[in-house]
């Protein structure tokens, strides 16, 4: 396997620029996915790591060498596509040898990797079967067997799941992320669902507008995200946001939204004044009588053990994650509590967030 480098890459179309200078590093044995809505610049960043597009600008390495304008085929790297793309005359077996064949392994290694790949798939027993009448799950196992039996430096997935039911997909996230502890390859996995993504990604990347936004770990992601963008996107429901003109200074530990006090982290960058957005998870919002910010309740969505409570308040819509114990009701007038540890400050100008104690070793991209 191999690590995979890309610095200052930017793509053009004519006058559109689909990626603005990525700049990140897939490590070795990892697996890496890339976030983001539909025609953000992720799956033609993948593409030109495969080599199916060209870079207008940057590098691309893999495994220490550049490849950046190296053919697809020259690069020793397995793509494996939303659409099956399997051969529909030929059996299962006959699919998964097809990369080996086509290279010229001898009869005998062929068949003790197609029979190696497809143990670690748990698809042995499907291997005379014709791939026409396999389920979408099964028939995506052996575009995976078809990708691995190559042993390439490097897998790209791009919606490999996207074709299959939400509740299978769940189910083959787990297969795959068991798939990669078992053998360890480096993979480059592109999808539009945070939740597969928080699934299954080692680290992530988050790309809007052509640019990547954040790096990291899903819980940085998630804790600390770097812009407004990023806290919408990840989270089900997302951070919530308070807006409000103001002013803050390095060391702050507490901001003033209309006439109400709200702690926070202690501000660790030079202050700003302007349009600011306190951002809040579900989970950090309480209610409470002595709130100093109140709202009238919007909704409650019942979920079980806990129930997702809408909020109308002066600056902004409110989400709290509360026990399903919890008695609310349409039209109530109640008062908010945040948990400190927990707030985000944003310039709600540019989105970009502003370093605080909470973002203490958070990855930026």
């Amino acid at each position: 396997m191999a690590q995979i480098r890309i610095e200052n890459v930017r793509k053009q179309f004519g006058g559109f620029t689909a990626v603005k200078g990525s700049t990140f590093t897939v490590d070795d044995g990892s697996f890496f996915v890339m976030l983001g809505p539909s025609g953000c610049g992720k799956t033609t960043t993948l593409r030109m790591i495969a080599g199916l597009e060209l870079p207008s600008d940057g590098r691309i390495l893999l495994d220490g060498e550049e490849v950046t304008f190296l053919r697809a085929s020259h690069r020793d790297i397995a793509f494996v596509f939303q659409m099956f793309a399997l051969y529909p005359h030929m059996n299962v077996r006959r699919n998964i040898a097809y990369p080996l064949r086509s290279q010229g392994v001898s009869r005998a290694e062929t068949k003790r990797r197609v029979e190696e790949t497809a143990r670690l798939l748990r698809i042995e027993h499907l291997l005379s079967r014709s791939v026409s009448g396999l389920s979408g799950g099964d028939r995506q196992r052996v575009a995976l067997g078809r990708a691995i039996v190559r042993r390439p430096k490097a897998f790209l997935m791009d919606e490999p799941l996207g074709a299959l039911d939400s509740e299978f997909r769940r189910f083959m996230c787990a297969e795959l992320r068991q798939l990669h502890e078992r053998i360890r390859a480096t993979t480059v996995y592109v999808t539009h669902d945070q939740l597969e993504a928080m699934a299954m990604a080692d680290t992530i990347a988050i790309m809007n507008h052509g640019v990547v936004e954040q790096i990291g770990t899903p819980q940085e992601v998630y804790d600390q995200p770097a812009s407004m963008f990023v806290a919408d996107f990840i989270g089900s429901p997302p951070m919530s946001f308070l807006r409000f003109e103001g002013a803050v200074r390095r060391g702050e530990r507490s901001v003033r939204i209309g006439e109400a006090a709200v702690s926070m982290p202690e501000l660790r960058e030079d202050g700003m004044q302007g349009p600011l957005a306190l951002g809040a998870r579900p989970e950090h919002v309480t209610l409470s009588d002595g709130g100093a910010i109140r709202g009238h309740v919007f909704g409650a969505e019942y979920l079980g053990t806990t129930q997702i409570v809408t909020l109308d308040t002066h600056h902004g819509q409110v989400k709290a994650r509360l026990p399903a114990s919890i008695d609310v009701r349409l039209g109530d007038n109640v008062g908010l509590e945040f948990h400190t540890e927990g707030l985000a400050l944003f310039d709600a100008t540019s989105g970009r967030a502003l370093r605080s104690a909470l973002y203490e070793g958070a990855a930026h991209g």
